[in-house]
């Protein structure tokens, strides 16, 4: 469940939430652009959040002068979005908006030496690939592929187009039974034949044609019909991807297993297929975890890609290798950073490899010289930045941070940076954040946990406010300088709560130890952690420990489950979202077996497997006898990696136990909250169960 790649995630995110191809070429559309919204109050609520535009992906121009990028605009009576390209001089200035439709344009490049934007839109009812002038103009279909192309990458030397699209991989229940066209059944014969939020029926593959700047031509399919993923589902895209510098060969990222032995490993390996000789090279066969995001350096000397070195553990430390493609000589090249490395670039003389990663807290920037594999942090700050590239002498990246939602930024190497975008500057304007400020901890073992303090905007401290304790998910997803337009920390601020957000053991960015340190024990020192964060914010003078609630999702709804049995009164209220309620039906339910194989310690059927059976005897269900806590359970029933079921069990449970609780289902949505409305209801919900419960608990 970890979140292995923000961007690809957060791409993942908007494709979902902007909708699919469905209504693509109607006339009728409402086409929604950047909000006018007026804010009363200086506070942060639901319609501001969803007003909000969402910066997606970018494109330096090949000279450097010019960013191509996109934006994702919302409308809650629409219940929809829709993405618009944004082209600006490489300072910021001249920023324009040059596509104004109904459609979904995304995955912005540069093509033709610049002269050209390519881009993907659903103009005609499938996604398919087109090109424009910078200014927005001469829009032009390039493919008629039959299917979505749901990402592409054009040749170094413009000749060749890599694209991803479905294949078909299982037979369908009209296949066995033409006779049978309405029926809706689904015959299931092996493992992962649901994965996050669809019923497993087709796989992306990598094809191959030719480009003559017009059209396709001689299509191949690199996987040659094989019933494998590449990218990887849920979450690979294009990174998944890369041409050398050649244009004869393409690295791809693969799985090659199917069913059982697909569920219960994460063995991917980086693979290389030579477009002439049409034969496949894996390079990196002897490791056994992950193996993803292959990139080849600009000199065409090496390769570089991520790599985790188990199998089966989804969250293990996300290391940099390089192997020089003549020599066939590989090298970890990030030992000095303890942390995973996240998204990378190549610097342009191939000596120098740019990267993010968390530490303490903070997504910064760092230089790898590979020279000697040294790293040395180039930005700094309360910040996460996410991605990056190349951009002459400098880098461009996207930062947020937990008061400011994505801009564009150009980084000089000495760490200065510049905000070359303004996306949401008028509703900004509007606000009064609240304050964010980092605290350390001492833990009940001793050690030191970093814990971030929201405090609402005009916090007096002479006052006494409601207080939260947020349960981060993951369980391996760092509290770092997120923004979300759900667990969005401002908004609770704005609705006078001070929220507690402890780095708890577990979180990657303090080291590896510290990270592993939750596998096997849910109910262990994690928890101590949060019991040490919010017994420390208790003693504070405006903190009312009278008026405390405790709320999370994923892991963080495990938390609150597990808390709801052993928090001694500790709290007011509980909200848990999609969270883990029974740990047996969660090991039998979940599609990613690995995933439970390995943070569970084994099946719960393992009677004289000890840490197995620790981690089920701390299954929150066991608890319940001891719930006296109001509680909030939320979940969509299109959650495939932990299904609906345990929230619904939670709620039962806590009204035939008598305590005042409430379920709030949602039959269309995710893991996540996708939709605007959906969205709207979530934190309508979410503020209503809190204020009833928290803020108007009597205080002594």
């Amino acid at each position: 469940m970890r979140q292995a790649n923000l961007i690809m995630m957060s791409a993942a995110m908007l494709l979902a939430a902007c909708g699919g191809t469905k209504d693509a070429g109607k006339t009728d559309q409402v086409l929604i652009e950047e909000s006018d919204i007026k804010i009363e109050g200086k506070r942060m609520t639901p319609e501001a959040l969803w007003a909000m535009g969402r910066i997606g992906g970018f494109a330096v121009s090949p000279d450097g002068k010019k960013i191509a990028y996109t934006v994702a605009y919302y409308s809650v009576p629409e219940n929809k979005s829709n993405r618009e390209v944004f082209v600006m001089n490489a300072d910021g200035s001249e920023n324009q908006q040059i596509t104004h439709t109904t459609y979904q344009e995304n995955e912005v490049t540069w093509i033709k030496g610049g002269t050209k934007l390519a881009f993907l839109s659903n103009d005609n009812g499938s996604s398919q690939l087109y090109e424009m002038n910078p200014d927005g103009s001469g829009r032009k279909q390039l493919t008629n592929y039959d299917g979505d192309i749901e990402g592409y990458s054009i040749s170094p030397d413009g000749k060749k187009l890599l694209f991803i699209s479905q294949v078909k991989t299982k037979e369908s229940t009209a296949d066995k039974y033409p006779d049978l066209p309405k029926a809706t059944g689904i015959i299931v014969t092996d493992l992962m034949y649901k994965h996050w939020d669809e019923w497993v029926t087709t796989a992306p593959h990598p094809f191959v044609a030719d480009f003559d700047g017009n059209g396709i031509s001689n299509i191949v399919d690199i996987l040659n019909d094989e019933p494998y993923e590449s990218p990887m589902k849920p979450w690979g895209g294009i990174e998944q991807l890369a041409w050398n510098m050649t244009s004869d060969k393409v690295a791809y990222t693969c799985r090659k297993k199917t069913g059982l032995e697909y569920a219960i490993s994460t063995n991917s390996d980086i693979y290389i297929y030579d477009l002439n000789t049409k034969k496949t090279e894996n390079i990196t066969e002897e490791n056994k975890g992950y193996d993803t995001n292959p990139q080849y350096s600009p000199d065409g000397k090496y390769i570089a890609w991520q790599s985790m070195e188990r199998d089966g553990y989804e969250a293990d430390l996300n290391r940099l290798f390089i192997m020089n493609l003549e020599t066939g000589e590989k090298r970890f090249v990030s030992k000095a950073f303890e942390s995973n490395v996240d998204a990378f670039v190549w610097g342009a003389d191939a000596k120098v490899i740019y990267f993010t990663g968390v530490w303490h807290g903070e997504s910064q920037i760092y230089a790898l010289d590979l020279a000697n594999d040294s790293v040395k942090a180039i930005t700094s700050g309360m910040y996460d930045y996410e991605g990056v590239a190349l951009f002459g002498d400098k880098l461009i990246a996207k930062r947020h941070s937990m008061s400011m939602g994505d801009e564009i930024y150009s980084v000089a190497l000495d760490g200065s940076t510049t905000q070359l975008t303004q996306e949401n500057k008028q509703i900004y304007d509007q606000l009064e954040m609240g304050k964010v400020e980092g605290r350390w901890m001492k833990t009940t073992d001793g050690k030191q946990m970093l814990t971030w303090v929201i405090y609402p905007p005009q916090f007096d401290p002479n006052k006494k406010y409601p207080t939260l304790l947020f349960c981060e998910g993951g369980p391996q997803s760092p509290v770092s300088q997120f923004w979300s337009y759900r667990w969005n920390f401002q908004i609770m601020a704005a609705n006078d709560y001070i929220i507690v957000a402890p780095n708890r053991r577990g979180l990657p960015g303090f080291g590896v130890e510290w990270n592993e340190q939750i596998s096997g024990d849910y109910g262990g020192q994690c928890m101590k952690d949060y019991f040490t964060a919010i017994d420390e914010m208790a003693k504070e003078p405006y903190v009312d420990k009278d008026r405390l609630g405790c709320v999370g999702a994923s892991f963080g709804g495990f938390s609150v489950y597990w808390l709801a049995g052993h928090h001694d009164k500790r709290f007011k209220a509980f909200i848990a979202h999609d969270g883990i309620f029974n740990m047996e039906m969660q090991y039998l339910e979940t599609e990613e077996k690995w995933f439970a194989n390995w943070d569970m310690g084994g099946a719960y059927w393992e009677k004289q497997n000890p840490v197995a059976q620790r981690t089920f005897a701390n299954s929150p269900h066991l608890f319940v006898e001891k719930w006296d806590t109001p509680i909030l359970c939320i979940h969509g029933e299109k959650d495939y990696r932990i299904l609906a079921n345990q929230a619904m069990a939670a709620f039962d449970a806590a009204v035939m136990r008598g305590v005042p609780a409430e379920l709030l289902i949602y039959p269309d949505e995710n893991h996540w909250v996708l939709k605007p409305q959906n969205g709207v209801l979530w934190q309508r919900t979410f503020f209503e169960w809190l204020d009833k419960w928290v803020k108007k608990a009597p205080s002594k």
